[in-house]
């Protein structure tokens, strides 16, 4: 087995997602990381990844992300490649970048013909959107990336991250909060996708809710969703704290899957990179 790691009572006084000025915009702006070095391969099967992996490589696939498009007619050339990365590097990526942020974060991706090899056959960057983990040794199996270079739009589930709790009047009466929602859907220019969405709770009271309207992100990013009045975290007594957070799901987060594959799916599509 293996597992994946891709409102109405009271009123918000302060709602802060990032800086407003000038420095705001690169806020917004993904950090620039190690540059992903991959090769091509040829064959997919599980044997063949084991092999790849004893070799101390993972191995990967990117394609464009209008691949998965429910419209056929949509779909733009894929530039699908079949990869392998070498396991040490992403490694230490991910030592760098805690989950669920590495699926929020871009990464330049250089294609070269062999592992060592100056040849350089296609570069750009590339969003991971998952990741495959052995269930039992947390080992990674294998990635999936799609490309992100200027220009393109992505959907994306950004991570909302909370802060200003220790200072918080509601919680320190007592309160608790509730996180409804542990991620936001945007489709973003690549340029602009940001690694995380702070959400400031340090002025609300019991009562209090965020909501995702009040969400201040990059003008260029639209909110995914059809009801933008749906809360995002509530100040609420402490007799109902424990709830559970409902209505969000992220590609990075942990999913059981039968097989040793990273497989998307798509109705009549499907990506094999295992």
């Amino acid at each position: 087995m293996a597992k994946w790691w891709r409102s109405t009572a009271g009123h918000v006084r302060t709602v802060v997602t990032n800086q407003r000025a000038s420095s705001s915009i690169l806020q917004f702006q993904s950090a620039s990381y190690h540059t992903i070095q991959a090769i091509p391969r040829e064959y997919t099967g599980s044997r063949v990844s084991t092999k790849d992996r004893i070799q101390g490589r993972t191995p990967a696939v990117v394609f464009t992300q209008n691949l998965l498009d429910r419209n056929p007619t949509s779909r733009q050339v894929s530039r699908k490649h079949l990869l392998t990365a070498e396991t040490k590097q992403i490694k230490a990526i991910l030592n760098s970048i805690e989950l669920p942020f590495f699926c929020s974060t871009r990464f330049p991706l250089q294609i070269r013909a062999g592992s060592g090899s100056s040849h350089l056959l296609e570069s750009g960057n590339v969003l991971p959107i998952k990741i495959h983990r052995d269930e039992e040794t947390g080992k990674i199996l294998n990635l999936v990336f799609v490309w992100a270079d200027d220009g393109s739009e992505l959907k994306v589930d950004v991570p909302v991250v909370f802060k200003g709790e220790d200072v918080c009047p509601g919680l320190n009466k007592g309160g608790s909060l509730n996180r409804f929602r542990t991620s936001l859907k945007y489709l973003c220019p690549a340029e602009h996708i940001p690694p995380k969405i702070e959400v400031d709770v340090s002025n609300l009271d019991i009562g209090d809710r965020v909501f995702m309207r009040d969400v201040e992100v990059h003008p260029s990013l639209k909110l995914l969703s059809k009801n933008e009045t749906m809360p995002i975290c509530k100040i609420v007594p402490t007799s109902l704290g424990n709830q559970e957070p409902t209505g969000w799901r992220m590609s990075c987060a942990p999913q059981n899957t039968p097989h040793h594959q990273c497989e998307t799916q798509s109705l009549n599509h499907q990506v094999i990179c295992s």
